[in-house]
């Protein structure tokens, strides 16, 4: 696939479209991940009930995306972006609705949580595999478009959790949630007007259709065939183990303890921009530089800042740190993105899209909770630099596998 793709009408709007939507989802998903915990605490007045609910609501998720990216594939990328953005809208109105007509309980808010985390990865997946029709469509190049698309998530998911704390403050959590499912709609909207073709659908009628198990593994088997991108997503899946429990348990309890929340803001303020910075950043590398060296670059400054954080050094240090961390890991997703729409047929890559999701949302979460528990017992002094160590040594196997410099090499679908 060209770096360039273009099409006989050259319109922004598909491109513009798109980004809205992306946009929008991104804020109603932070809105909604403040306003649930919120709702719990409200009903229970329980800290670990709050994390009950969070902890439960993933795993449905983890058994739907996988057949998400069939979906996807077979019915059309457009059509499962809308079906899941209204899905998420009804079952976000559903908590006003069910308090003014019944009472919301924690036994309603954990089933409306878990229909909601449900659906909401199917528009997420169907938005990423939307990104090659819309840049044909635009003329756009894809890796630019790639670049623009995970940074507006990041700042969607990064003011999401502001408007949801402002909403809480003016509204009340309950009614808070007619505001997030509006903009599900606004979405969902915005995908229905984009005017594209289906890349996917195309591959798949000259491909010829898929049915059963073999439909169901197929993104599996795609995604393992291919040394260099199984290689990296099990890299990155690694490394985001070591990420996101940084932003969610280490610095949290960290700062916690010293009694430091304006500290805690400012360091995740801090990864936050530069990961939206970051992700930018990669339509201009991939000009100058080859995957294989913005790989090595984004491991090594991720292994750079990390180490040093883990030593939790004085609030300036770990804001600087911080930035770097998020810099370096900024590139990455819209590189994966790039690599999965370049190297797998397009009637496949909502399957190996999910599937690489389904990974991201199993073992993070689980050296989470590993975290969580190791620095309880032993303090986050001593169990953070063991994860450094850890990325510290993905890092080191990764860019010694052969494996990895096939990045470079283009692969004919």
């Amino acid at each position: 696939m060209g770096a360039t793709l273009s099409s006989v009408h050259n319109s922004r709007t598909p491109v513009v479209l798109l980004q809205m939507a992306n946009l929008v989802s991104g804020v109603g998903n932070g809105a909604v991940m403040i306003i649930i915990p919120w709702l719990v605490l409200e009903e229970t007045e329980s800290a670990a009930a709050a994390g009950l609910v969070a902890a439960l609501s993933t795993i449905p998720a983890i058994i739907v995306v996988p057949a998400v990216g069939v979906a996807i594939d077979r019915v059309g990328r457009k059509s499962i972006s809308v079906l899941s953005d209204i899905a998420s809208a009804v079952s976000v109105f559903a908590f006003p609705v069910v308090g003014w007509l019944v009472g919301l309980d924690l036994a309603w808010i954990l089933v409306l949580a878990i229909v909601g985390a449900s659906l909401d990865p199917a528009g997420y997946t169907a938005r990423k595999s939307l990104i090659v029709d819309a840049a044909r469509a635009g003329g756009v190049r894809l890796e630019a478009l790639n670049g623009v698309h995970e940074a507006l998530f990041a700042v969607g998911w990064t003011v999401g959790p502001l408007v949801g704390a402002g909403l809480i403050a003016t509204m009340g959590a309950e009614q808070a949630m007619w505001i997030p499912g509006g903009l599900f709609v606004i979405a969902a909207a915005c995908i229905w007007a984009m005017r594209v073709g289906d890349a996917g659908q195309e591959s798949r009628i000259l491909a010829g259709s898929d049915t059963g198990a073999v439909g169901l593994t197929r993104g599996l088997v795609a995604l393992w065939s291919d040394k260099a991108l199984r290689t990296l997503t099990i890299a990155l899946m690694v490394l985001a183990g070591v990420y996101l429990p940084t932003e969610s348990v280490i610095l949290p309890v960290y700062f916690e303890s010293l009694g430091q929340p304006k500290g805690l803001g400012l360091v995740i303020a801090g990864l936050a921009g530069g990961s939206v910075v970051g992700a930018l950043s990669y339509g201009w590398l991939s000009k100058r530089w080859t995957p294989y060296q913005i790989i090595r670059a984004a491991l090594i400054g991720t292994a750079i800042s990390v180490i040093p954080m883990s030593f939790l050094p004085p609030l300036p240090l770990l804001v600087v740190f911080g930035l770097v961390l998020g810099l370096s890991w900024g590139p990455m997703e819209p590189l994966l993105n790039t690599l999965v729409q370049a190297r797998i047929p397009a009637h496949e890559q909502g399957r190996v899209f999910s599937i690489q999701l389904t990974a991201f949302y199993v073992f993070p979460p689980m050296v989470m909770l590993a975290t969580g528990a190791a620095s309880e017992q032993w303090g986050v002094r001593a169990v953070y630099p063991v994860l450094a160590a850890v990325l510290v040594v993905t890092l080191m196997v990764t860019l010694s596998l052969s494996a990895i410099r096939d990045v470079d090499r283009p692969i004919e679908n």
